[in-house]
């Protein structure tokens, strides 16, 4: 009877501790009793104690439960020296919630710390900052990301992490990262997606701007250009706007940033579709000579037969002029004496049917035939349709992938160790032609 009776009490006194031991004050001798009892549930309540001792904390980092561990991992009342053993701990889990406790111990933390207390604090955020799962370092990286005062070593190390979703949130927001640490970040051989997260920047610097235009990221500069806090110069706009036909993905966010030279406005209204044409039209920044440069600019473009539209509203002069009408689109057979320029700046916006008239007007074929061989994908049959339309082998590279939507892998390039010649000899290019032309009943015709 006596063991029963004993086994009942036991019994009792867990439930009693379930029910009130944690709730309430307790002495050090019933915490250490809890912190060993059978009952996961009594631990984890133990381990969530803001008025746990250190040594009672200390002790159940060991625990076997990783949900007792998680709540010792987020108590306030831990002490330095378990969070740094909980940082190498065997579950992502408790290394997260501490990476989420740690953030808000981090403003002013150091490397060089004096205090023993805040140097065993930095250490374990220098280990959570290198731990080997990911989002580890995000939930970092994300409760760090607007911290004024967190350590620069820590933040440099999550810039430059491996995994955007660790290094974005601090590229992104962090107002730790000097100008000088941005443009580190952007020389080096950066991952996809770094140099985007840097032009989202609430404030990008003019030489941080600089240095995102001079790379080769379309898609950042693209965010660069639609971000109207970015400070680009206006000789950086300007060289924007020179290879912006080749990136129809810049046209909308080059019309709408908050400033334009009349350099700008004028070579931007020589190749952007119709309908920013008229945003360009409708600004209301601009002053009377931008505006006549403007117009001067889609006089010509029509001049050319650089527009397909029957008519387009025009910004009047600085005289104050009334809009007008201008003159319908240029008939297909005045094409042939189209510039290469002209034609490729219809096709970055992407006026695919009057770059297909151009070019079976300069090539002296069909329409029909110019279709056909785009429809096909042929890179080939592409190649030798520029060839005879005397354009350039560059044209030939940018027709293939944006006219005849060839994949970049199966592009025919210059021939090897040039960068203009064509790769196939004429009597094999004049043969790809007569193919294409005998598969829709045509006879090509002289060149």
């Amino acid at each position: 009877m006596s063991g029963i009776f004993d086994a009942l009490t036991r019994a009792l006194g867990r439930k009693r501790r379930r029910d009130n031991g944690v709730a309430g004050p307790m002495t050090y001798e019933e915490a250490r009793e809890l912190a060993r009892d059978d009952d996961v549930e009594v631990r984890r309540q133990l381990a969530q104690r803001s008025d746990a001792r250190a040594e009672i904390l200390y002790f159940l980092v060991d625990d076997p439960a990783s949900e007792v561990r998680r709540q010792v991992a987020g108590n306030g009342a831990t002490p330095a020296r378990a969070d740094l053993r909980l940082a190498a701990d065997i579950d992502p889990a408790v290394r997260g919630d501490l990476a989420q406790k740690i953030a808000r111990l981090a403003p002013g933390l150091s490397a060089d710390e004096q205090d023993r207390v805040h140097q065993i604090t930095y250490d374990a955020l220098v280990l959570l900052a290198r731990d080997q799962v990911t989002r580890v370092r995000q939930i970092l990286a994300e409760a760090l990301k607007d911290v004024a005062h967190a350590p620069p070593e820590v933040i440099r190390q999550l810039a430059h992490d491996i995994d955007l979703a660790v290094a974005s949130p601090v590229l992104e927001f962090s107002p730790v990262l000097t100008d000088e640490d941005l443009i580190e970040i952007i020389q080096a051989p950066p991952a996809s997606g770094v140099l985007s997260a840097i032009s989202r920047r609430a404030r990008v610097a003019p030489q941080v701007a600089d240095a995102i235009a001079q790379s080769d990221d379309i898609d950042a500069i693209a965010v660069l250009l639609a971000n109207p806090s970015a400070q680009i110069r206006e000789e950086t706009l300007d060289l924007l706007v020179e290879r912006a036909p080749a990136h129809e993905a810049w046209h909308e966010p080059l019309v709408r940033r908050p400033y334009l030279s009349a350099h700008a406005a004028a070579r931007l209204a020589r190749f952007v579709a119709e309908r920013l044409l008229q945003v360009l039209e409708e600004r209301g920044d601009l002053d009377a000579a931008t505006k006549v440069a403007v117009a001067n600019a889609v006089r010509q473009r029509i001049g050319e037969g650089g527009l397909e539209m029957a008519t387009f509203r025009r910004a009047g002069d600085a005289a104050g002029q009334p809009e007008k009408t201008v003159l319908p689109v240029v008939e297909a057979q005045g094409m042939g004496q189209l510039k290469e320029e002209v034609i490729l700046e219809q096709l970055a916006a992407n006026k695919l049917d009057f770059v297909v008239k151009a070019l079976a007007a300069r090539a002296n074929v069909s329409a029909t035939l110019v279709r056909k061989i785009a429809a096909a994908r042929s890179p080939k049959g592409m190649t030798a349709l520029v060839w005879r339309g005397g354009l350039s082998m560059e044209a030939a590279v940018k027709l293939q992938t944006r006219l005849a939507r060839i994949a970049p892998d199966d592009v025919l390039s210059p021939r090897p160790g040039t960068r203009y010649a064509f790769p196939l000899d004429p009597a094999d290019m004049n043969w790809q032609l007569e193919f294409f032309a005998a598969m829709i009943g045509e006879k090509l015709p002289p060149s």
